[in-house]
């Protein structure tokens, strides 16, 4: 069978690995921004390990197909740094080189992933009183050195419990006595095992750009820098954003509910229903004492932000609920209301609309109309028709009393480009909103924000839009893009940053977006994104507990029995 690879065609031999086939090929760059790391045939990803063609049977049969390969028929895509699956990729290599280096320096020594800030992972270290940076980023770059290949062994899911239980690593073992397949993928590299649920590159030679630095509890790893991949990125301090998260973990601590395996041992006792009860008081303690800050400064107006299905809506809803105890009168405002008729949009470079670009907004409108509004004045407000595409004047007149408090919510609610020149400061409040789950599937796999907000996205655009799986994953990297680029740069600068997750949800979304999973089929193009979901919640025991969930909750904004949008 003729293979074509990235455009070039090419015959392979029995037993050839796709490896072999783009380093023929003179596809294998030394640059990091155009090395391939993985392949995409059809909707799945491999490593490069993987063998497209297998070796003849001794029974004399022709070398089979493999079916991926067969799907595809023939067509290989290479994944590198700069595309986001590519990505991610590159971080489950540097997290098993990271782990390795570790376990081998420091046996004893427990590792455990924390969470992003910006570039860079923050990892801690328990159990090893003499840990040194510089002693693991040394091992580290020996195992990238040594170019040790990354192949994953299949063994039977007891034998992985046991062999994760007799190193120590109880989280994995507890983990892994949910998984209903009687086998289980790992890979390792001596007496080490670990996985990360999804591919690796081929070998630990591939993890050339990279660097490390001392953290408190143990250290930050940064990654390259993604609009220049061949260099490390630049880190900056974000202590609001990681206060926040520390908090989080506080509580998964307190809950006794740190990760999966916890959840779903609340969950099978019951306890999931005490889990909820308290999560759904602490964010309207919460949403409380936000309120007490806005009416403490003597801010006019609240501008809100937080990337997509952080549960901003929702949040402007019950903090207006808690302005209202403090004998303010607050009004809900939204951005979108003032974005630029469609056809005014210039294109992006690519000739398509970028919808998450700051000049969809008329900035100009909104500034003018905010001081206005600051000024005691009297405005007629716009309203923006999203089956027309165009902005509506409907004779809605809008000016603040006294105890009136604007609260403005939208992706771009951060922007300083937003605030007229001069303006009082105290007037503005700053609202960052995103949900920081701090809920790990074990101590080296996180729970991505990101992943959290896309399930979420899922059942909402199927349950409110009818939108199938396939479309919301396709809009979601572009998504990303604009998060990135228009709402990340501004999060630290908020007043507050809100943690909007909550514990409990993965096992209540379970239930809504299971089925929508489960249904799309290999050959999909959103096929690898897919299965990266399904692969978590397929650990996470589906929980019965909706009555439980009171209609205010952040949550109900995406299964349904939202009271405010009745």
């Amino acid at each position: 069978m003729e293979l074509c690879i990235d455009g070039q065609k090419i015959t392979p031999n029995p037993g050839q690995r796709l490896l072999d086939l783009v380093r023929e090929l003179g596809l294998l760059e030394e640059a990091l921004s155009r090395r391939p790391l993985a392949a995409k045939l059809a909707g799945e990803v491999f490593n490069l390990n993987y063998v497209p063609l297998r070796e003849q049977a001794a029974t004399g049969e022709r070398p089979s197909i493999r079916r991926a390969m067969a799907a595809s028929q023939g067509v290989v895509q290479l994944l590198r740094i700069t595309d986001p699956t590519g990505r991610d990729v590159y971080v489950r290599t540097a997290q098993f080189v990271m782990f390795l280096a570790l376990s081998q320096l420091w046996p004893k020594a427990r590792g455990k992933m924390d969470c992003t800030v910006g570039p860079g992972l923050y990892v801690q270290v328990l159990d090893a009183p003499d840990f040194s940076v510089q002693a693991l980023k040394e091992r580290m770059r020996a195992l990238v050195a040594e170019d040790i290949p990354l192949l994953r062994r299949r063994m039977p899911t007891q034998d992985a419990i046991d062999r994760f239980a007799a190193a120590g690593q109880t989280d994995k073992a507890r983990l892994l006595a949910w998984r209903a397949e009687p086998y289980f993928d790992a890979y390792g590299w001596e007496d080490f095992l670990d996985y990360y649920y999804g591919e690796l590159a081929p070998s630990t030679g591939f993890l050339s750009v990279w660097d490390m630095f001392p953290a408190e509890g143990g250290f930050v790893f940064l990654f390259p820098d993604e609009r220049e991949p061949d260099r490390v990125a630049s880190f900056e301090e974000m202590p609001n954003f990681y206060a926040v998260y520390a908090e989080g973990e506080r509580w998964c601590r307190l809950m006794e509910c740190e990760t999966v395996a916890d959840l779903n041992d609340l969950t099978l006792g019951g306890g999931i229903r005490e889990l909820i009860r308290v999560n759904e008081a602490l964010h309207e303690k919460n949403f409380s004492q936000v309120a007490d800050r806005v009416c403490t400064q003597g801010a006019k107006a609240v501008m809100l932000a937080g990337p997509s299905s952080s549960g901003k809506t929702t949040s402007a809803h019950r903090l207006a609920t808690q302005l209202r105890v403090h004998g303010k009168r607050p009004i809900l405002m939204s951005l979108d209301d003032y974005y630029i008729d469609r056809d005014r949009v210039p294109p992006g470079p690519d000739g398509k609309l970028d919808l998450e670009h700051i000049n969809t907004i008329d900035t100009d409108l909104f500034r003018r109309q905010l001081s206005q509004l600051l000024a005691g004045e009297t405005v007629e407000m716009p309203s923006f028709n999203f089956l027309t595409g165009k902005r509506e004047w409907t004779g809605k007149n809008l000016a603040l009393d006294d105890d009136a408090v604007i609260i403005v919510e939208g992706l771009h609610g951060l922007n300083p480009v937003l605030l007229p020149e001069g303006l009082d400061k105290s007037l503005i409040f700053k609202m960052y909103v995103s949900p920081l789950l701090p809920l790990n599937l074990d101590d080296h796999n996180r729970i991505p924000t990101s992943y959290l907000r896309l399930l979420r996205r899922i059942v909402r655009d199927y349950e409110t839009r009818g939108a199938s799986v396939a479309h919301t994953i396709s809009m979601w990297d572009s998504v990303r893009r604009g998060e990135k680029r228009w709402i990340f740069p501004f999060q630290e600068k908020a007043n507050v940053i809100f943690n909007s997750s909550t514990l409990y949800e993965l096992a209540v979304l379970k239930k809504h977006i299971f089925p929508l999973l489960t249904a799309v089929e290999p050959e999909q193009s959103c096929y690898d994104q897919v299965r990266a979901i399904v692969k978590i919640l397929n650990f996470v025991r589906e929980a019965e507990v909706d009555d439980e969930i009171p209609p205010t909750s952040l949550v109900r904004e995406f299964i349904g029995g939202n009271s405010f949008y009745r």
